[in-house]
């Protein structure tokens, strides 16, 4: 465990924000070598093979990120300097992910030079934190066939079957300008509330069995340019958790059927994810009493075209806030779940 908690202490030393992740590539790619492992490099994402990959078996690909948010105002630490304390190691990426990445290394390097009935690709990568298009969607175009995926994010070690989709919309309320001391103009701002108050109150009639209710919540507004003239324009953007009911195309269709607002969605490529009970991946789980949940919140996960499950270090309840830490115990355990998952997995 002390390389790992070496190799994290590394990590956050590190500035790594979401593309500009160029010098924490280098030092995972570097352990790996060090490690005598051939690792290769795509742009910031690093992957490397297990020993003996052979094509006639299925893959299972162990994922996570090594980049971060930027550190908020309220931090008291220095998010880069590395502390250990109480048994917690503090500093920015420290649970987000950095504990799944130094443990998801370790798991892969207990496995690399072993026969086993699935192929392990080991892939840490760049630009989850914005989704951005040079990340894990760049580079498992580069990677042999994927048959499932592990994707490291802090979970407490359970194992997310499922997990909601993302969409965000822009949205732009229109009125006209005039002299707030006149009675003229019509304010954008009016319109954008009733359309807001929409987004607040409706409920989309079909509920899914894992994932509840689709959620929208508007969470920024703009408008106006000085305190006597009606603004002619409002803006404001609604973050959507869809459901596996529902297509996200469906969705904007029927919000644009209530609202007088222009709706511009960003993308509505990340759905909804899950997995069947069935799979060896949920199986595994439960042979081996993990707890199984759905996560409100997305991951790589959405960019993956087959099965997978996200189980990592840490709690998401800590991702993203000030004096971020893991716990050293975490990582420890983390490190040999993920050997005890993979033994059973590829149980013959």
């Amino acid at each position: 465990m002390n390389e790992a908690i070496t190799l994290l202490k590394q990590l956050i030393a590190t500035p790594s924000f979401s593309y500009e992740e160029e010098k924490t590539a280098q030092l995972i790619f570097d352990f790996l070598s060090e490690k005598g492992i051939s690792p290769q490099r795509i742009l910031n994402n690093v992957y490397a093979c297990n020993l003996h990959f052979d094509e006639s078996k299925p893959t299972l690909l162990l994922n996570s990120h090594h980049d971060t948010v930027k550190p908020t105002a309220a931090y008291t630490l220095d998010p880069f300097m590395p502390l250990e304390k109480d048994g917690k190691l503090f500093g920015l990426g420290s649970n987000d992910a950095g504990g799944s990445v130094v443990a998801l290394i370790q798991a892969f390097c207990h496995y690399y030079d072993k026969k086993m009935s699935h192929n392990l690709i080991l892939a840490i990568t760049a630009e989850e934190e914005v989704t951005g298009e040079n990340g894990i969607e760049l580079l498992l175009k580069h990677l042999p066939k994927i048959d499932c995926a592990i994707v490291g994010e802090p979970t407490q070690m359970k194992a997310a079957i499922a997990e909601r989709g993302l969409m965000v919309l822009d949205c732009t309320a229109h009125g006209i300008p005039g002299h707030a001391a006149r009675n003229e103009g019509d304010s954008a701002l009016y319109h954008a509330i009733d359309d807001i108050n929409w987004f607040r109150n409706f409920r989309f009639p079909k509920l899914s069995s894992l994932m509840g209710e689709v959620k929208m919540t508007v969470t920024q507004i703009n408008a106006g340019t000085q305190h006597n003239v009606v603004p002619n324009e409002c803006r404001f953007v609604v973050d959507i958790r869809p459901t596996d009911i529902y297509d996200n195309v469906e969705i904007v269709d029927i919000i644009r059927q209530h609202v007088n607002c222009d709706i511009v969605p960003r993308s509505t490529k990340h759905v909804a994810s899950c997995i069947d009970e069935k799979h060896r991946l949920v199986q595994t789980a439960i042979t081996l009493g993990i707890e199984r949940f759905v996560s409100p919140t997305t991951s790589d996960m959405v960019s993956m075209p087959f099965p997978a499950i996200k189980m990592g270090v840490g709690d998401s309840a800590r991702s993203h806030r000030a004096d971020e830490f893991v716990y050293i115990k975490e990582i420890d355990e983390g490190i040999q779940q993920y050997i005890n998952f993979l033994k059973t997995f590829n149980h013959e």
